[in-house]
């Protein structure tokens, strides 16, 4: 009983500290925004600084304006970042700069800026307590007393050699180079045309270039390892190379029809048509319809593809021999 008093006493004092503390985090941010300056002429820029003081658990979200909504005469020119200083281990202060301009003369009011604060179960909408206000006056002109002058024609300055000097080094420099290029090709075209010509390498037939790749591309055994596709492309390939060095058809950039249709003009027999249009048609429903060939369409693919090189290859070397008999 003798303590009676003084637990009471304790318990009111620590029950009143959290009241405190309760109340302070649920205290409402301190806003405070400021214009400079106030008054200005038309064109010339101000500065609204906004100044938050808050609890450090307390969100808050800065002014946001949107220039299709402000009036045509302001315009937003910079909008800072938000500074923060810490005053305490439970209050911040929250600083933000924004740039405007204005265009026109009279008065205008911001108003009362909103600041949107969360804190807890709280969303709310606060707003400065002074309205923000600027008067922009114009420039004034005196019509009547204003003297009138005649417009002035630019004066003449004399020219200076430091003002020219640096082209006439530049063209000189440039000269110098274009000289010495012109002496370096004509030396290069003496020197080469004074040397013996290297005697050129008979060109390789297209019939033996494609029976080459043909091999290598059966060594490397695609298709027997489920590569269809990269087999087709490449077995097509050497065939459209080879049309191309032997036909002069740029078969590489046309499609399966296109180079039938090209070859056309050249009258190839019966079997090599045949065998080429069955190689192409093979070709595109792998490459674009996902189709999977047997080992037979695999293995006569292979085979068109070598026969019709083979086959044309003799019709090469009949008509060359008819061309020297001629001659």
């Amino acid at each position: 009983m003798k303590y009676s008093g003084f637990r009471f006493v304790f318990i009111v004092i620590v029950c009143g500290l959290l009241g405190l503390s309760v109340f302070a985090q649920n205290e409402p941010p301190e806003i405070k925004a400021s214009i400079t300056p106030d008054t200005l002429m038309i064109g010339d820029r101000f500065t609204l600084d906004i100044e938050i003081e808050k609890d450090v658990v307390q969100l808050v979200e800065f002014p946001y304006f949107n220039e299709e909504k402000m009036d045509r005469s302001l315009s937003l020119i910079d909008e800072g970042p938000v500074d923060t200083v810490k005053l305490s281990e439970r209050k911040v202060l929250l600083k933000k700069k924004y740039t405007l301009a204005v265009f026109d003369e009279g008065r205008y009011s911001l108003g009362n800026l909103p600041i949107l604060y969360i804190d807890k179960n709280i969303t709310d909408t606060l707003y400065t307590t002074d309205s923000l206000h600027i008067i922009v006056d114009t420039y004034v002109i005196d019509l009547e007393n204003q003297e009138i002058y005649e417009i002035k024609d630019p004066k003449k300055a004399p020219l200076l050699f430091s003002e020219i000097s640096g082209y006439l080094l530049m063209g000189l420099l440039a000269a110098q180079i274009i000289f010495a290029l012109f002496y370096i090709l004509v030396r290069t075209l003496r020197t080469r045309e004074s040397k013996p010509l290297a005697p050129l390498k008979p060109a390789i037939p297209a019939h033996i270039l494609a029976i080459r790749e043909l091999e290598r591309l059966g060594e490397e055994k695609l298709w027997q390892n489920n590569r269809h596709k990269m087999y087709y492309t490449r077995l097509t390939d050497i065939v459209r190379e080879y049309i191309e060095n032997r036909y002069g058809i740029n078969a590489m950039e046309m499609t399966s029809d296109e180079i039938t249709e090209a070859l056309e003009e050249f009258k190839l027999n019966q079997r090599t048509s045949t065998q080429l249009r069955r190689l192409l048609s093979t070709s595109d429903y792998v490459k674009f319809a996902k189709y999977i060939p047997s080992v037979e369409d695999n293995e006569m693919s292979f085979n068109d593809a070598y026969y019709f090189v083979d086959d044309t290859k003799e019709i090469l070397l009949k008509k060359e021999k008819e061309k020297d008999e001629q001659d």
